[in-house]
């Protein structure tokens, strides 16, 4: 998995919110499904409300979000957690 940095905006109420989230996917199209959830469950916002300006992978050093840094510079430690949380 990489570290992905989504930026853009969203509709709230009138006005355009800006946002940025870091995560951990396999693709630029798995984190934007990802910040498109988070958002919609977050802000109650539809997809349609949502502007992602920019997708791109991102260094471990570059990182701001302690838990994708932990995870990017310990990719197999978190893998190894995921798989205990969905498993039980």
């Amino acid at each position: 998995m990489k570290a992905y940095r989504v930026s853009g905006e969203f509709r709230m109420g009138r006005n355009w919110q800006p946002f940025t989230l870091e995560t951990l996917a396999d693709s630029e199209e798995e984190a934007t499904e990802w910040a498109l959830s988070i958002l919609g469950s977050r802000h109650r916002v539809k997809r349609r409300q949502v502007n992602i300006e920019d997708v791109h992978e991102e260094d471990a050093s570059e990182i701001e979000d302690p838990s994708v840094k932990f995870g990017a510079e310990h990719e197999e430690e978190y893998k190894e957690r995921k798989a205990e949380e969905i498993h039980g």
